[in-house]
C-alpha cells in the first residue's frame, strides 16, 4: 500500500511523513543506535582474531654495580609479541552469534520506532486539520450570534422582544466567544506539535488519502500484528541472543589454546664497558615461539555466576516476549475497536449534523411566526454546533485508530507508506555489512554531525486559517 494523495496545492499527509523520516531526530538517534549496535560484531571477531603487540624500551644505567661483570650503561630495547587465539572454549563464536542477532533485533526496533513516529505524524497531522475545523466552526458560531444579538436588540428597541432575551443571547454570544479561544489555543498547540514531529511548519495541509490494507476482522488484525510486528520481532530475536551469551558464558570454564610468537632486540649503544667475550658484543636478539594451553581450575565462582547471570537474563527476555507480544494484542484489539467505534461516531454524527441543520432552519421559521423563543433558537444552534464538532473529531479519531492499526500490525514503515524507495530508502543492513570485515585498528568514520533540523527559526505559531475557507475536514 502507499499513501498517495490526490495532487492539490496544499501540503499532503505524504509530505510530512516523508520529512519527518528525513529529519526527525527521534528517527536520526535510533539509526544512530542501530549503528552502535552493529559495532558488536567486529567487536566480538576481534577476540579471535590474531593480535600484534610491540614494546620499545630505552634505560640510562644511573649507577653500576660493583659486582657486575656484564654492565651496559644504556640499553634500547625493542620486543615483539604475535598471539593467535586457537580455540577460546565457544566464547568467541557464541559472542559473534549473539552480537549478529542484536543486529537483527536492532534492525526490527528501527522499523518499529519510525511506525511509532509516524503514528505521531499521522495524529499530529490530524489534530491540525481537526483543530482549524473546530476553530472555523466556533468563529462562525460566534459571528451567527453577534448577528442574532443584533437582530434581539433591534427587535427589544421596538418593543418586539424582552430584555430576558437580549440578556440570553449576549450570555451566549459570551460563551461562544470564550470557546473560540480555547479552540484557537488547541489549534495553535496542534501546529506546534507538528513542527516538532515534522520539522517546518503546517501549510495549507489537504485532507488525507483513504488507509489501504485495513483488516476486515479483529482477529485477522492480531494474526498479522503477531506474525509482523516489528517490537514483537526484535523481542524474539533479542531472547535468541540471549541464548547465545548462555553458551559464551559456559566457555568461561573450557580450557584455552593459544599460540604465541615472541622476538626482542636490544641495542647497549656502546656502552658495555666490561672485558671478557660480551665485552664487544653491543646487541642481543632473540626469538621464541610455542602454544600455551590455560586450565580454568577455579576462578573463585565467575564462571558459575556469570552464567546464572545470563541464564536469568535470558529468561528476562523470554519474559520480555510474551510482555511484548500481550501489549501488541491488546493495542491491535484496541485500535480496531476505537477505529469501529470512530466509523460509527461518523455516522451517527453526520445524522445529528444534518437533523440539526433542519431543527434550525425550523426554529427559526417558527420563531418569526411567534411559536418559539430566542432561546429556542440558541439552543438548536448550540446543538448543530456540538454535532458538527463531534463530526469533525470522529473523522480525525478514525483515521488516527485506523493508522495505529496498519502500525501495530507492522503496516506502516517507510516502504509500505510510500514515502521512500531505492536510494531515499535507510536501510540499516549496509552499515552492519560495511563494519563487519573492518579489522583496521585505526579505521574510523567522519566527525559526527545531527543530521536532524532545528525548529528554533520557525516563527511562534497563531490560529489565523482563511476567512472564507471552511476547513474540508468540517464539511
Amino acid at each position: 500500500m502507499a499513501l498517495i494523495a490526490t495532487p492539490a496545492a496544499g501540503e499532503t499527509l505524504r509530505d510530512a511523513l516523508a520529512a519527518a523520516y528525513e529529519t526527525n531526530p527521534t528517527i536520526a538517534a535510533a539509526r544512530a543506535g542501530q549503528r552502535i549496535t552493529d559495532e558488536g560484531v567486529p567487536i566480538a571477531r576481534a577476540d579471535g582474531l590474531p593480535s600484534v603487540n610491540a614494546q620499545v624500551g630505552y634505560s640510562e644505567v644511573l649507577k653500576q654495580a660493583s659486582n657486575s661483570f656484564f654492565s651496559p650503561g644504556r640499553t634500547l630495547s625493542v620486543q615483539g609479541q604475535l598471539s593467535v587465539p586457537i580455540y577460546q572454549g565457544g566464547i568467541v563464536r557464541n559472542g559473534i552469534r549473539a552480537a549478529e542477532a542484536r543486529v537483527d533485533s536492532g534492525q526490527a526496533g528501527l522499523r518499529g520506532t519510525e511506525s511509532q513516529v509516524f503514528s505521531q505524524v499521522v495524529a499530529a497531522y490530524m489534530d491540525v486539520l481537526r483543530d482549524e475545523a473546530v476553530v472555523a466552526l466556533n468563529r462562525n458560531n460566534v459571528n451567527v450570534l453577534g448577528v442574532n444579538l443584533q437582530a434581539t436588540r433591534d427587535r427589544f428597541d421596538i418593543g418586539d422582544l424582552t430584555r430576558t432575551d437580549v440578556a440570553q443571547s449576549e450570555s451566549r454570544l459570551a460563551l461562544a466567544q470564550g470557546n473560540l479561544q480555547a479552540a484557537e489555543a488547541r489549534l495553535i498547540g496542534s501546529r506546534e506539535s507538528y513542527i516538532r514531529l515534522v520539522g517546518n511548519e503546517p501549510g495549507d495541509l489537504t485532507p488525507p488519502p483513504p488507509l489501504p490494507g485495513l483488516p476486515p476482522s479483529t482477529d485477522a488484525a492480531v494474526e498479522t500484528a503477531i506474525a509482523e510486528n516489528p517490537d514483537l520481532e526484535a523481542a524474539e530475536i533479542e531472547a535468541r541472543a540471549s541464548g547465545f551469551d548462555v553458551r559464551a558464558a559456559r566457555g568461561t570454564r573450557l580450557p584455552r589454546i593459544s599460540a604465541t610468537t615472541n622476538g626482542s632486540y636490544s641495542d647497549f649503544l656502546g656502552s658495555v664497558q666490561s672485558a671478557g667475550p660480551l665485552a664487544s658484543s653491543q646487541t642481543q636478539t632473540s626469538a621464541s615461539a610455542g602454544v600455551t594451553m590455560t586450565i580454568p581450575i577455579f576462578q573463585g565462582g565467575r564462571p558459575a555466576a556469570q552464567v546464572r547471570r545470563a541464564q536469568a537474563r535470558e529468561t528476562q527476555a523470554l519474559e520480555q516476549v510474551i510482555g511484548t507480544e500481550r501489549a501488541v494484542i491488546a493495542q491491535t484489539r484496541a485500535a480496531y475497536a476505537s477505529w469501529q467505534a470512530s466509523l460509527a461516531m461518523i455516522a451517527s454524527s453526520q445524522i445529528a449534523v444534518d437533523s440539526g441543520k433542519l431543527s434550525l432552519e425550523g426554529v427559526r421559521a417558527e420563531n418569526s411566526v411567534g411559536t418559539r423563543t430566542i432561546l429556542d433558537i440558541l439552543n438548536a444552534e448550540q446543538e448543530l454546533l456540538n454535532a458538527q464538532v463531534q463530526l469533525v473529531t470522529a473523522r480525525r479519531d478514525a483515521y488516527v485508530a485506523g493508522f495505529t492499526l496498519l502500525a501495530s500490525m507492522g503496516q506502516a514503515e517507510a516502504a509500505d507508506l510510500g514515502i521512500a524507495s531505492g536510494e531515499q530508502l535507510y536501510d540499516p543492513e549496509i552499515n552492519a555489512r560495511r563494519v563487519r570485515s573492518i579489522i583496521w585498528d585505526w579505521d574510523q568514520d567522519p566527525r559526527p554531525t545531527p543530521g536532524s533540523t532545528r525548529t528554533n527559526a520557525t516563527p511562534a505559531q497563531n490560529a489565523t486559517i482563511p476567512d472564507d475557507e471552511v476547513p474540508e475536514l468540517a464539511q
